[in-house]
């Protein structure tokens, strides 16, 4: 029985051990430090095409005489509007055009929308986030639904690169410098 004893009063020492360390653990978690900020977030509420528009004009001729590379011109924009319950709204804009001696054989206007809610990043951060980070999480479904149409009117479907959004958004910053350097009055 000295045995039952003793085991009985090493488990209640443990369990009271066990207690004030946790009593420790809370007290520890409690004071964290005021410099540690929350992660930044980046929400995708919703992802949707807003505007889509496939045109051929020269069909079924343009398709069936293949004769010759076509001339293929894609360009890409971008816009953000905050909306009134504080999320964004992103709007990725594709515009791709193939011509063959100087006749279009189509034209592909797409317009691909996401509405993003972002979370503890500080205001000088924000514009990059939305116009780098935003249609940068949008592009890879705009890109196959662009790869899509194309090949649904019977053409190849086009294949694009990934796009760097960081060096449009430096390209974009550089010519509203220069766009505001060009109206000061000397």
């Amino acid at each position: 029985m000295a045995k039952k004893k003793t085991l009985a009063k090493d488990a209640s020492k443990n369990t009271k051990d066990n207690k004030s360390s946790a009593k420790t653990s809370k007290a520890t978690t409690k004071e964290a430090p005021a410099s540690i900020q929350a992660a930044p977030v980046i929400g995708l509420l919703t992802q949707y095409i807003s505007d889509l528009s496939f045109e051929s004009p020269d069909a079924p001729e343009s398709i069936i005489s293949g004769s010759g590379t076509p001339q293929i011109s894609i360009s890409i924009n971008n816009q953000v509007k905050k909306r009134d319950d504080g999320s964004f709204l992103v709007e990725l804009a594709l515009n791709a055009k193939a011509e063959r001696d100087n006749k279009m054989l189509f034209n592909v206007e797409l317009s691909y929308c996401g509405v993003f809610n972002i979370q503890n990043v500080p205001d000088a951060q924000l514009a990059p986030v939305l116009m780098i980070e935003c249609p940068r999480l949008l592009f890879p479904f705009a890109r196959q639904i662009l790869a899509q149409v194309t090949q649904s009117g019977g053409f190849p479907p086009i294949m694009m690169e990934p796009v760097d959004f960081a060096a449009i958004y430096r390209q974009n910053l550089e010519a509203m410098a220069k766009q505001a350097a060009e109206k000061k009055p000397n």
